[in-house]
Formats: C-alpha cells, structure tokens, sequence
C-alpha cells in the first residue's frame, strides 16, 4: 500500500519522532509496550505516539482511556500489520518514522541513544535497533534461537537486509521515496523495503545498543501463519514481474525458478520428444533402465503435474509438525531446535509451492504484458553462475515455450564453454514434436542457431536431448549451460535479437 505524502498539522511543530504502534498480532503484551513508550527518557515533545487499530481489536472500549491524550488513535479497515504501518506512516508528523509492534517494548533509554544515532550517523538514512527474546515455553525458545540468528545475520552480515519492522527508525522523505511498506505483500514488504533503500543508495545501519524485548508466541499455528504471510507477499511479487529498483537484488527462490519443470504441457513435448529419439535411434530394444525412468519422470509430469511435489512436501511438513508436537512435551532444547528448522524448511517448500499453483494464471498474464518471448521452461535447473557469468544448467532433455511473429524465425540458444566443444555431443532439437531438420541447426562455438518457420504467431514448444555431461562431484543430470535465448524474426533483417536470461 502505498500512501499519498503526509504533511504536518498547520501551525504545529513536528515532532522528530511518530511512534507507530499496529495493534495487530499484539499477543496480549500491547499495555507493555504503551507503558514502555510511556517512560522514555526524552523530552516528550520530542515524540509522538501513534496506535494504529484494526476492526477486530477487542479491547477497544478500554484503549482510549489507557492512552488518554498521550497518543493519537487511528482507526483502520486493514487487518495486517504492515497495512496498519503504511497507514500510521501517512498520518505521521514526525521527520523520522519509527516503527514497532505492539507485542514488543522498548528500554526508557531508546530514543535518547536513537537521537544521538542521528546527530553521529549522518549517512544513516535509517537503522534497526537491537531485539531481546523473551520466551516462555520450549517451542518460543527455539522460535528465538532460529529467528536471532536470522536477524543476527541481517544486522551484522548481510550486505542491506537490515529493515527489522521490530524497531526501524527512517527519515520520512526516504521511505516515501522508495515506496514504503506496501500491504499486499505482507512481512517479505521488509525485504522489498530494504533492498529499494539499498539499491538507491540509501544506507540503514545498526544501532545495537536500543534495545528492544520482542516477545516469542512459541504455537505451532502462529508459526504457520506467519510462514504463510511471507511466502504469500514473496510470490506475489515475483508474478507481477516488475523491475524496480532493488528487484535484482531478491533472490529467487528454487520453487518460482524451476517451476516450469512441472508444466504438464511441456512434459508431454518431451515424452513425444523421447519416444521419437529412441525410434529413429532404434533403442526400442536397448533402451537401458536409466531411460526407461527418465521417460517415465516425464510420463508422471505429463500426467500429473505439480500434484506429486506438493503432496510430498506437505508430508514433510506434517511429519515434523508431529515431531515438533511431541517434543514439545519431553524433548531436549537442541532437539526441538533442529527439527523447529526442518519443520520451517519443509513448510516455506510446501507454502511456495502452493502459492505459485495459485498464482501461476496472473504471472503468466503479466509476462505477456511485458513482451517476454520465452514463455516457459521445463528441464532445468536453478540459477547459478560460472567465471562470473549467469546460466542454467538445462538436463539432457529439456523444452522452453516460445512465443514469436508469424515467418522466420532463428532461435539461438547461447552456452557457456563449460563441457567443451558443443559440435560433439549430438543434440537432437524437436519443433512442436516435429525433428527439426540438421540443415537448420547451425553449431557456433557458444551456441545453437535453429531456424523455425512458422505460418502463425502462436506459441510454439522446441525441445532437445542431448547426451548427459558428467560433472565431477555434481549427481545432478546435465544437459546444455544455457546463458541466454535469443530470437532474430528474420535473420536477413537489421532488427537486433530479442534477448531472454536462461533464467
């Protein structure tokens, strides 16, 4: 949710400080953090106090009189907290944006060391201060250790993941700048947040001596949930497809960029494609059991899609659930630790997977209207890099879906110099099914040009098998080093390459 800029009241000074306090998820501790607000060391003209309240919060009647006039009341529609921030940060009057939550609470020395920050740390156009766990049961403990280090890790390591919605401190014209928290995208509306700060230059730093007591639920449930939320925001960024500054400093995760490997569609090209070699190779009576389970991968992808990895994550995440509910009772720390991470791991696969099904129709929408020509890719690995250069392993059958103008069209397939020479591995290439003729393949030393004719400008699926390059040290199958595609309509025309990142 982006806002409109807020201005301050007329006629009143603005405060350095809006305290914005979101009501949501407070988890019975929202008194603790008024009163620890409420006994600041400062002046308390120095800030201001803004408790931003969603429809369903039930202790409304006893708000009004617990704040009296310390604090303004803003009374929301959202129910998420960081639609209430975004709400709180446009009816703010203050020069710096502080934000918290309602089940956390500061020490009384916060804004005093926060104010001497900003006077000793000019270049700052933000920071984070420091979070304190407070547990009460085995699974919060464990919640905290693998959340701390998390955060840890961000404060102290990561180059610009510093935005902790805990306790952030910015000037105001720099969040507005860079977007500020949008709602739709739930808790991964940090990452966007920082990585927009980062990659326009602004710097957000640490100031490890404010502390702040963050209090640990420590349900199973609440875990979920909050899970959810970030991977809901997370796919939902990447299926707009935009290109903001900072969108090339969030990774992708494994199960957007290799989610093409399931495409129904696409498996059925190479199953075609697999049978068709294995014919006019006459491996009919050979094919080695290897092939057969190759073959048959690409049968069940064909057949069922995503179903088989959803269902075998969601397993995994069950099964530790079920762990974790028994530890909870008798196991040691060190053990609801380790499997609190497997839980997660398996969860966030699960989640991922199952939002990007959901999503699948809107991103493919907004890759149409952004005029990308490779559509689809199935038969690949993740994103990596070698000698400094981004590719994509493809595996030794693999089939991209192409969308192109009616005519001719040259599909160059560009490679890294990883497995030597490219004219010595037989690669086969199959247009709609269809063997694609040797007199229209031309081997360069870094790639493969195919010529297509197409009577029409619908999309088409090209597909090729190649033989498997052993890598040493690496059991995964490989195919083609694939760096980029690129499509020439014509290749007697002036007009320059539509070029596509493997990835």
């Amino acid at each position: 949710m982006i806002m409109p800029k807020s201005q301050p009241a007329s006629g009143a000074e603005p405060p350095l400080f809006s305290i914005i306090i979101p009501l949501e998820y407070h988890r019975g501790q929202w008194e603790q953090s008024w009163q620890g607000w409420t006994q600041q060391t400062v002046e308390r003209s120095l800030y201001e106090i803004i408790l931003v309240v969603p429809p369903d919060f039930s202790p409304r009647e006893s708000l009004a009189a617990l704040a009296g006039n310390g604090a303004r009341l803003e009374f929301a529609e959202s129910v998420h907290d960081i639609g209430l921030c975004a709400i709180g940060a446009h009816k703010a009057r203050g020069r710096y944006l502080f934000f918290t939550e309602s089940h956390c609470w500061p020490e009384p020395d916060v804004l005093a060391l926060c104010t001497r920050a900003i006077d000793n740390h000019p270049d700052w156009a933000g920071f984070s201060c420091r979070s304190v766990p407070i547990c009460h049961n085995r699974l919060s403990e464990a919640e905290a250790d693998m959340y701390q280090a998390d955060i840890d890790y961000g404060m102290k390591v990561h180059p610009w993941r510093k935005v902790l919605d805990q306790c952030f401190v910015t000037r105001r014209d720099v969040y507005e700048e860079c977007g500020g928290l949008r709602e739709e995208l739930g808790h991964f509306a940090e990452w966007v947040l920082a990585a927009s700060y980062h990659a326009r230059g602004h710097a957000i730093g640490y100031l490890e001596e404010a502390r702040f007591h963050h209090y640990y639920i420590g349900r199973l449930g609440d875990l979920a949930m909050f899970t959810l939320d970030f991977v809901q925001g997370e796919i939902r960024y990447l299926s707009e497809g935009k290109r903001g500054p900072g969108s090339e400093l969030l990774e992708i995760p494994r199960e957007w960029s290799c989610q093409d490997n399931f495409d129904s569609g696409l498996a059925r090209h190479l199953v075609g494609a697999l049978v068709r070699d294995g014919v006019s190779r006459d491996l009919r009576e050979s094919a080695s059991l290897r092939q057969l389970r190759v073959l048959s991968r690409w049968v069940v992808l064909a057949a069922l899609g995503d179903r088989p990895e959803r269902g075998a994550a969601r397993l995994a995440a069950f099964r530790a659930c079920c762990v974790l509910t028994v530890l909870g009772l008798a196991g040691s720390r060190a053990s609801i630790s380790r499997w609190l991470k497997r839980y997660i791991a398996a969860l966030i696969d699960y989640q991922r997977l199952d939002c990007i099904r959901r999503c699948r129709p809107v991103a493919r929408r907004a890759l149409m209207r952004s005029g990308e020509r490779v559509l689809a890719q199935a038969g690949f690995h993740a994103w990596e890099t070698w000698h400094g250069r981004g590719f994509r392993w493809s595996e030794p059958e693999a089939a991209v879906r192409i969308s192109v103008e009616p005519g001719h069209t040259v599909v160059r397939i560009e490679c890294l110099d990883v497995r030597g020479p490219l004219d010595g591995i037989g690669v086969r290439f199959y247009c709609d099914g269809a063997r694609v003729p040797d007199t229209s393949i031309v081997v360069r030393g870094d790639g493969f040009d195919v010529s297509v004719d197409r009577p029409s400008g619908d999309a088409f699926v090209l597909a090729w098998i190649c033989a498997r390059f052993a890598a040493v040290g690496d059991e995964r199958r490989l195919g083609l080093p694939v760096a980029a595609i690129d499509l020439t309509s014509d290749e007697r025309s002036d007009t320059p390459p539509v070029r596509v990142k493997a990835g």
